[in-house]
């Protein structure tokens, strides 16, 4: 019965678009492993083996998915990077000490962050002096966003991006190894058929306002989605953008207080001109996400 539940959750997760409960299937991949190969285990110790060869096949469905992560690994820089970091803070997450030491510890050049509210821009406005320039819409609930950064930001603006009236941060950043466009958002996330297509629909009209930029793309965000999601897959085939997951395996974000559900949804996306050397998963902020650090350089 557990196998059988296992490949009804794998099936599940090709039929995303068909929907929404289907795509939320999608997002297990690393977790439908494990589970095979707890199985396997049972299966060969009660000699089961034609059902345990049936369990590695289905373990290794699951994870043809996740392994092309591991691969790809870009060379070492040859001279200075510029680090990013996402912090998802959760609008009623509170705990400012937390986060102020994470980003003074990470010390990134470019910070994005997403639920923040009027009371967190507030308590965390001890960051103007490292951080001088900046793009903000502080909102109340979780829909909030500001952009913070070292080195000056031009054309900065809010926009709307599809059906769900969120904001979506553009700025093109000037630095020293050159200019980039910065797109900071977050999609709805995929609770009911509604947020769902409202979700779509962003991450849809997102490759649209990628090519429109001038300069090389970082896409920043929680994108409510997982890798494995169709419509995540879209996203990077229709704006030709690069996963920077991509060498640097497995790095899931979210539940930060459930390891065993934990899957990725925070994320960079960048051009091919950017070149991602170090990308990681930070430590707990008191948030229900954990952040996302990058190092990258421009060729």
């Amino acid at each position: 019965m557990a196998a059988i539940g296992l490949l009804i959750a794998t099936g599940a997760g090709f039929l995303g678009r068909m929907h929404w409960t289907f795509d939320l299937f999608s997002h297990f991949r690393v977790q439908y492993m494990q589970l095979c190969l707890i199985l396997i285990g049972i299966a060969l110790w009660r000699r089961k083996n034609k059902k345990a060869v049936a369990l590695v096949l289905l373990a290794c469905l699951n994870y043809a998915f996740v392994l092309p992560l591991y691969f790809g690994k870009p060379a070492p820089p040859t001279g200075p990077t510029v680090r990013t970091m996402l912090i998802n803070l959760n609008a009623s997450n509170g705990n400012t000490e937390q986060v102020l030491e994470a980003i003074r510890n990470a010390d990134p050049d470019l910070l994005l962050l997403e639920e923040i509210t009027p009371t967190w821009a507030n308590e965390l406005a001890v960051l103007e002096t490292d951080y001088p320039h900046r793009v903000a819409e502080p909102q109340e609930g979780c829909f909030g966003i500001m952009l913070l950064s070292k080195y000056p930001l031009e054309h900065g603006k809010i926009i709307e991006i599809g059906t769900a009236s969120v904001p979506t941060i553009i700025a093109d950043a000037h630095l020293l190894q050159g200019t980039i466009s910065i797109v900071g958002t977050h999609p709805l996330p995929p609770v009911g058929a509604s947020y769902s297509n409202h979700r779509n629909n962003q991450l849809a009209e997102l490759p649209d306002v990628i090519k429109a930029q001038k300069f090389p793309v970082l896409l920043i965000g929680d994108l409510n989605t997982s890798p494995w999601s169709p419509y995540f897959r879209d996203l990077i085939n229709a704006s030709e953008l690069k996963n920077s997951m991509k060498g640097f395996g497995f790095q899931p974000t979210w539940p930060s207080n459930n390891r065993l559900l934990r899957i990725p949804l925070d994320h960079m996306l960048h051009s091919s001109e950017i070149t991602i050397h170090t990308r990681f998963v930070g430590g707990d902020v008191g948030s229900d996400h954990f952040p996302v650090i990058v190092d990258f350089s421009i060729r």
